[in-house]
């Protein structure tokens, strides 16, 4: 049985995330066109229970760790914008982030295209992913407030996500305006080159988002610009690192492999999620204005 309310609001809404709260709360964290993060109980949603002018532009991408179960520490989100920025903030302080990842002086602020948490398996570690939309990378870690790794896809980033956000970094996925997407392995990090990567050229389109499955986190779905899905398995290499010519380990990059792909609309699909109970129950959304609810099989098998 299911029970509707539409709940109308002033500005449009572009992001959000129960990331941030319990089970139990459930509360839903927006981002909007006008640069505000609220927080809503859906149970009493017309007033929100945190709100902060968070940007001086509009919010695209949001995610929220600490909450349903996923990560250790603080109950925090992060949002980033078409302002250049990326913040981190915990409801329980009123009004103020607790960082604020900002261009340096005389650099010219970016379009923050995506955000994501990680690295959040005890009280102390914790990082935050972003990509902005000339390709950028950024990896900022938010136990020493700076900035660890930065990298290029040359093309803006679409979408990037953790295969898991409460171990330590594994793997990372950043999708791209041009249709590649890039797996980072995220265990060893060298102190020149950085993170190894294998990359893939799935279509010419837009790779709107990427998913990993929650009950196998080397499975992971893309949504395209032309209405399909793909199903990915990443393959770990014989040794995942090994030592250059002066004795310091970097990582070595597995391969990834197609399992299977769909096209469902004639319309970009740019938001999808897996259900984190039901095993290859997954759910999307599309420019077409429709919803569809899919079902992945014989996901124990591969």
């Amino acid at each position: 049985l299911f029970f509707f309310l539409k709940i109308e609001k002033p500005k449009p809404i572009k992001c959000g995330t129960f990331g941030a709260t319990s089970l139990q709360q459930r509360y839903l964290a927006t981002g909007d066109f006008g640069g505000n993060l609220n927080i809503w109980n859906l149970e009493a949603p017309e007033i929100p229970v945190y709100s902060v002018k968070g940007h001086k532009e509009i919010i695209n991408s949001i995610d929220g760790v600490g909450g349903l179960g996923i990560g250790e520490g603080a109950p925090e989100i992060v949002t980033g914008s078409r302002d250049g920025t990326v913040k981190v903030w915990d409801p329980r302080q009123k009004d103020t982030p607790v960082a604020n990842m900002e261009p340096v002086q005389g650099e010219s602020k970016r379009d923050c295209w995506a955000v994501a948490f990680g690295n959040a398996y005890n009280q102390e570690e914790r990082v935050v992913c972003a990509g902005y939309d000339n390709g950028d990378i950024k990896l900022f870690d938010l136990k020493t407030m700076s900035l660890r790794w930065e990298t290029s896809i040359k093309n803006g980033v679409c979408s990037v996500e953790f295969d898991r956000k409460d171990v330590n970094m594994n793997k990372l996925v950043a999708t791209s305006l041009e249709g590649k997407f890039h797996v980072f392995d995220m265990r060893t990090q060298h102190p020149t080159k950085g993170f190894a990567s294998v990359s893939e050229k799935v279509q010419k389109s837009t790779i709107w988002q990427v998913r990993h499955l929650p009950q196998n986190r080397d499975i992971f779905m893309t949504s395209g610009g032309a209405g399909s899905l793909h199903l990915w398995k990443y393959e770990y290499p014989a040794q995942r690192s090994k030592k250059d010519f002066e004795g310091a380990e970097m990582g070595v990059a597995g391969s990834v492999s197609l399992l299977q792909n769909v096209t469902l609309s004639t319309q970009p699909i740019s938001s999808l999620d897996w259900s984190p109970d039901k095993k290859g129950l997954c759910v999307c959304g599309a420019f077409d204005q429709t919803v569809r609810v899919l079902i992945v099989t014989k996901l124990n098998k591969v």
